[in-house]
């Protein structure tokens, strides 16, 4: 390897990592100023639950045209997932684990 490409190695590395970095630090920089943001404020109130809909909507209908004749299995399963979280006080993890051993169940055993 001659010298000029060792150093042609050498600075698009230090460039590409100065690059990473700027990249990662810009929203910690942009972020003081956001905070105070009207449009920030409710975005972080509905996004999460915006987020989980289109998760929901999309899992729901991909299980539903892989699985055409459990439907009720499906239904079953969503309806256990939102009353665990509603009575376990709002538990993600225990609702979404709950609704899957339930589906999981339903689609094995019966």
């Amino acid at each position: 390897m001659t010298e000029a490409t060792l150093w042609y190695l050498i600075a698009a590395i230090a460039i590409s990592g100065l690059i990473t970095l700027g990249l990662r630090a810009l929203p910690f920089a942009i972020l003081k100023p956001l905070r105070k943001s009207k449009l920030v404020q409710k975005l972080g109130l509905w996004m999460p639950a915006g987020l989980l809909l289109i998760l929901v909507i999309t899992v729901l209908r991909d299980e539903i045209i892989a699985r055409p004749g459990e439907i009720w299995a499906i239904a079953a399963a969503s309806v256990v997932t939102v009353v665990v979280h509603l009575t376990c006080k709002r538990r993600a993890l225990l609702s979404i684990a709950a609704g899957t051993a339930c589906y999981v169940v339903l689609l094995n055993l019966v």
